[in-house]
């Protein structure tokens, strides 16, 4: 078979690949493409593992588009600052293909050795040996990179006493998290009322809200009654720490937008924050990156 038709049949292994490392697929399908190219330049009699050829070239050219943005102090764009066309087509392909869109955000957080080794490793079963190769470095530090990575996007698990029992309280929060975005997502507007105390605050970034919306709102029910207007926005949001307390973090695309934080009073919400992720924030995995 011929090489460009054996990379045809990669191709979406490839994308998905690329996708997870840069967290884009414009960037993927480019970088996916930029492989073609070379694979239709290459000697066939030369490439003993085409597979594992077109994932080495594949994956390069991906830390080589991590370690630019790296050079030239990039930090991960906020949703609101892509393209909508491109916004557009990151939430269709991760939507399309069941990406987990917690673990999307919290790969934007790794280093771009790290990112690299992790996705190889862990999600596609690279061999140690071949992701070293990558990453131009040993198996023994491709290891410890997936390591790292690893122990990043897990989070830290309480050890002490103390923070178990926070741990328990933290839990009895979760569920008026998930209980509240479900309610949100379906239009439950009774339901998001009873999660709430009758004088709940809502506060916001006014450069996330539309055009004259109110910065707070006050009342369980206008709460409430104000999630119909932000129906895009909450099915995109997924339960994930944020400074080590339960939050929703909105990422459409998987590109981080805003967090909602929640004080919590009584076993209900007493007070909603809105306010955009900041690269000093602490986010982590609620438990696992599945969400």
């Amino acid at each position: 078979m011929d090489l460009t038709d054996e990379f045809e049949a990669a191709r979406p292994r490839l994308l998905s690949l690329a996708h997870r490392i840069l967290g884009s697929f414009e960037d993927a399908d480019d970088a996916v493409q930029t492989a073609w190219l070379r694979a239709h330049a290459a000697d066939r009699t030369q490439i003993a593992n085409p597979a594992a050829w077109f994932t080495t070239v594949t994956a390069r050219l991906c830390l080589d588009q991590l370690r630019s943005r790296e050079r030239r102090g990039e930090l991960p764009l906020l949703a609101d600052a892509i393209p909508g066309g491109q916004l557009a087509a990151d939430e269709e392909y991760l939507r399309r293909e069941d990406v987990s869109r917690a673990l999307l955000v919290l790969l934007s957080r790794l280093t771009a050795a790290q990112r690299v080794a992790y996705v190889l490793h862990d999600l596609f079963r690279v061999p140690f040996g071949e992701v070293a190769v990558v990453l131009d470095t040993t198996p023994t530090n491709a290891k410890k990179l997936a390591s790292r990575a690893r122990r990043r996007l897990e989070g830290v698990d309480p050890a002490s006493a103390d923070e178990a029992a926070q741990a328990a309280r933290v839990s009895g929060h979760w569920r008026i998290v998930d209980a509240f975005l479900a309610a949100a997502r379906g239009g439950r507007i009774d339901t998001l009322v009873a999660l709430m105390a009758p004088d709940v605050v809502r506060a916001a970034d006014p450069a996330l809200l539309p055009e004259g919306g109110a910065v707070e709102v006050v009342g369980n029910r206008a709460v409430a009654e104000e999630t119909r207007f932000f129906t895009d926005r909450i099915h995109a949001g997924i339960p994930m720490l944020v400074n080590g307390a339960p939050a929703v973090v909105v990422a459409p695309g998987g590109h981080a937008l805003a967090a909602l934080t929640f004080d919590f009073e009584g076993g209900t919400i007493a007070r909603i924050e809105i306010a955009r992720l900041q690269p000093t924030d602490r986010v982590e995995a609620r438990g696992g990156t599945g969400s």
